[in-house]
């Protein structure tokens, strides 16, 4: 459902407007409901339509109560997750506290994830590109048969 980069602006009130080619299909699956979290790879924030979001909350209660590794992931992903709901300019409310974790200012880009969606700050998201692009470049130069079947 999710793919590309956008660039998008957020507003002193933390509001940014999701992409209009989005906006009829996270009415239609989700009623314009979505849960943002932290990321727990990087300083970025995870979008999830809410019944996605439904789900991996269910599979996060699973995990075992008396393991620390999955009562810190718990407690990260569920205790940061706010829901929010597309307003009637297509837009959501990014909460302060998931801002700063960020570090997101005005400029803001949307990075599809196929069911899910992120938010970095611009400038962050460029340095972290352009390290992913050298592992790649190094990568390919002896690529696992299985990516080199995928994307070759």
């Amino acid at each position: 459902m999710f793919r590309g980069e956008s660039a998008l602006n957020m507003d002193e009130k933390g509001r940014m407007a999701v992409p209009s080619r989005y906006r009829e299909q996270l009415h239609m699956q989700a009623g314009g409901r979505l849960v943002i979290t932290i990321g727990l790879q990087h300083r970025c924030l995870t979008v999830y339509p809410f019944p996605d979001w439904q789900r991996i909350e269910s599979e996060l209660e699973r995990l075992p109560a008396f393991d620390d590794g999955a009562e810190a992931v718990r407690h990260l992903l569920i205790g940061h997750a706010t829901e929010c709901d597309l307003d009637s300019h297509g837009r959501i409310l990014v909460p302060q506290s998931l801002r700063e974790f960020a570090s997101l200012g005005k400029r803001v880009k949307m990075i599809g994830q196929a069911s899910k969606f992120e938010l970095w700050d611009d400038g962050a998201w460029a340095a972290r590109r352009e390290e992913w692009l050298g592992q790649v470049i190094g990568v390919l130069r002896d690529p696992p048969q299985s990516l080199r079947e995928l994307v070759l």
